[in-house]
């Protein structure tokens, strides 16, 4: 028999709804996998057992009273430590905010809660939320179960070290530049960035977040399997008013062609072989499922990632630079410094006229997404990083921008986007990215279940 916490989001809530399991049960062995699991990667960095419990057995009271205790009725999640979770300190990764303690839910951990989840633990995050790699001097290291010497991906690094070890069922990330697809990729799991104003936000810990994270941060899920996205995205996105950007869309679309645009590179970011591989085997799949697959290339992306670039650092101008100076963090000021390097400073007309080309960008790419309502593409264009790559030069930062295109100029366009692990190479997770329009994850779900299974636990 399947140990109890190996199993997927989706047969963890059928079992407990049907009576099989009892989801206290569930937590107690989910807790024990934390037990023997965590010291070796360092995934959770704040442990919720007591709160835990509690949960999980409400949602056998409530089973027991004829009750229904939500979707998600005892699924183990974690949350990331930059969103308020009441009772515990909104970290962010950082000293400067260890003793941050939120006060109230955010939207997406009240929404959870009432879908019936079980909380667990609190996952680690680089500071700042910065990079593509976890590590801070609060919380420490989280290194990759999958491989070793790796990233496990960042920023909700941490998130995805816990799913594919099997400490939670579904992790909670955010994604401003990829931070829930990268490491979904780097881990060898699935991620999901859903649409901009899909998923409601706001902490009541602190101010309200500048204009770029306002129209481009969102909050996705972490699984194993392309359905657990799908019960999550459900439960993530019930309404709260919280949240100005929110808008309650339908989640499931009008009937679309089944055409694909196979876009192996954007505006010639190179491309590794394994990668290209990958996607074309991907492409073959589709097409075997009766998609139309065709090699296209798309609207830009690197000017969407070069713009995306001014607006992160005009609003850490404007502030976040003396934080980084505080909080003393040895990479965040390594990774800031590269990022000045690269971005000359922008004046009011500079950003403003960033703004206005955004709209000009997001029209071609709907437009582009309506011809080919689904599309093909690397998440990276480099096999997961060797870990800590960015903090050794501004040449080996720049490397790895230069393959994050795609991560940094998706949050630009408002666009959702879909990580599919696809298989392994040396030992090394490869895996594809799914681009739809705006409100279309069902479309990116449908077709990652075309090529993504079902993710063993390490």
């Amino acid at each position: 028999m399947a140990e109890l916490w190996s199993l997927t989001a989706s047969e963890m809530a059928t079992r407990v709804k049907g009576g099989d399991i009892r989801a206290r049960d569930l937590t107690e062995a989910v807790l024990d996998r934390i037990e023997a699991a965590n010291p070796g990667c360092n995934a959770i960095v704040a442990r919720c057992d007591d709160e835990a419990r509690t949960a999980a057995d409400a949602v056998d009271s409530a089973l027991a009273a004829g009750q229904d205790p939500g979707p998600l009725a005892g699924v183990p999640v974690t949350i990331k430590v930059n969103v308020d979770q009441k009772g515990h300190a909104t970290t962010n990764g950082l000293r400067l905010q260890e003793n941050l303690i939120a006060e109230s839910d955010s939207p997406v951990v009240s929404n959870l809660r009432k879908a019936g989840a079980v909380i667990v633990g609190r996952t680690n995050t680089p500071a700042f939320s910065l990079r593509w790699f976890t590590r801070n001097s609060l919380h420490g290291h989280t290194t990759n179960p999958r491989a070793p010497g790796r990233t496990p991906g960042g920023s909700s690094g941490g998130a995805a070290a816990a799913v594919v070890s099997g400490m939670c069922a579904v992790g909670h990330g955010t994604d401003i530049a990829g931070s829930v697809r990268y490491p979904a990729y780097a881990c060898g799991i699935h991620g999901l960035r859903p649409s901009h104003g899909r998923v409601p936000a706001h902490n009541d810990s602190g101010p309200d977040r500048h204009i770029g994270a306002q129209l481009m941060a969102v909050s996705g899920p972490l699984a194993r399997s392309i359905p657990d996205l799908r019960l999550a995205l459900a439960a993530m996105a019930a309404p709260d008013l919280r949240d100005p950007w929110y808008s309650q869309m339908p989640l499931r679309g009008p009937d679309v062609p089944r055409r694909m645009a196979l876009c192996v590179t954007h505006d010639g970011m190179p491309v590794a072989p394994e990668i290209e591989e990958a996607l074309r085997r991907a492409a073959e799949t589709f097409r075997a499922a009766g998609w139309q697959v065709d090699e296209v290339s798309p609207p830009p992306m690197r000017e969407a990632m070069e713009l995306q670039l001014v607006m992160w650092l005009s609003e850490m101008r404007r502030g976040a630079s003396e934080a980084v100076r505080k909080e003393g963090d040895p990479d965040a000021i390594a990774v800031h410094g590269f990022l000045e390097a690269m971005t000359p400073a922008a004046d009011l007309a500079r950003v403003m006229d960033v703004l206005q080309s955004r709209a000009r960008l997001i029209r071609a790419w709907r437009a582009f997404l309506s011809d080919y309502p689904v599309m093909l593409c690397p998440v990276s264009g480099e096999l997961p990083f060797e870990d800590l790559r960015d903090v050794k030069s501004q040449a080996d930062f720049e490397t790895v921008a230069e393959a994050q295109m795609s991560q940094i100029a998706l949050p630009f366009l408002a666009l959702p986007g879909l990580t599919v692990t696809t298989g392994d190479v040396g030992g090394l997770p490869v895996g594809v990215q799914l681009i739809a329009n705006a409100w279309r994850e069902d479309l990116l779900l449908d077709a990652g279940e075309v090529v993504g299974g079902v993710v063993p636990v390490v």
